[in-house]
């Protein structure tokens, strides 16, 4: 019997219906299906709740929602060693591979083990404040160095590797994996690159010269980010689901970390495939 994990965004009113579709198609099936039991209690699903989900010995999880759920599910998931999948009812729908036109098709497919799983660099975040390190979490897309609502621009010192490379003034820096290069970098100025690609992205935010543009390091290099700025409205995010308050002084640590995330994909789909369907199609 194949267990799957499904994880529908509850803030979604569409998520009703698709979850129905899901539980409709594989329940005269070898599949059980587990929700948690938030979820479980919002869509009236009671029998199929589980209050430690992510505790369970699951074969895939399937997440419905856009990319931010898909991304915030890998991150609790990968650990385990767990693949997962979306269902995209977001607007782009760049990681989550199944369309609401081929739901049933895919979802047979995924019962049939009829996939590839895809491996994608996952980044760890600590920051160290006063000599104490504390870790942050993970990140698949990208973890970001910001300001808050004040206006003024961020003095930071970049150190790749134990080596101070430069010191700038900006509204931030992104550092994210060849993944998140589709997602909030591309929007500062930032390359596409593709997620097989052994690399991390340094993306400055608005710096305040033209000398500073982004730049491609290898994978397994360290990098720190020095906070120097004076004021106190700063904060880091993790995927942009995940926040922290940062003090002036403070180091921002970013590796690659120890383990990978499982994304499934059907054989059908390429990078490029998406690339030219659901990013540039959609502008």
């Amino acid at each position: 019997m194949k267990v799957i994990a499904v994880f529908p965004n509850i803030n979604k009113p569409e998520s009703v219906q698709v979850l129905e579709r899901v539980i409709n198609f594989y329940k005269d099936k070898d599949v059980k299906l587990l929700l948690p039991r938030k979820a479980a209690a919002a869509f009236n699903h009671q029998e199929l709740a589980v209050d430690e989900i992510y505790d369970e010995n699951v074969d895939a999880g399937l997440t419905i929602g856009g990319d931010g759920t898909l991304l915030g599910e890998c991150r609790k998931l990968y650990a385990k060693d767990t693949p997962t999948c979306g269902i995209n009812i977001g607007t782009v729908g760049f990681l989550a591979d199944i369309e609401l036109s081929e739901l049933e098709m895919r979802l047979e497919q995924l019962l049939n083990n009829n996939y590839r799983i895809v491996e994608r660099t996952v980044l760890h975040g600590s920051v160290i404040r006063k000599g104490q390190k504390k870790m942050l979490g993970h990140a698949i897309n990208d973890i970001v160095i910001t300001k808050g609502g004040v206006s003024r621009m961020l003095h930071l010192g970049l150190s790749i590797d134990n080596y101070h490379v430069i010191d700038y003034k900006a509204d931030g820096i992104i550092v994210s994996t060849a993944t998140g290069s589709t997602a909030y970098s591309l929007s500062a100025g930032g390359p596409i690159i593709k997620p097989s690609v052994k690399g991390l992205l340094i993306t400055p935010i608005c710096p305040h010269t033209f000398s500073i543009r982004p730049m491609v390091v290898a994978e397994k290099d360290r990098i720190i980010v020095h906070v120097a700025a004076v004021h106190q409205d700063i904060q880091v995010t993790l995927d942009g689901q995940e926040y922290f308050s940062l003090e002036p002084g403070d180091d921002v640590s970013i590796r690659k970390a120890r383990n990978n995330a499982k994304i499934i994909k059907f054989q059908d789909r390429n990078f490029y495939y998406t690339l030219k369907n659901k990013l540039w199609n959609n502008f």
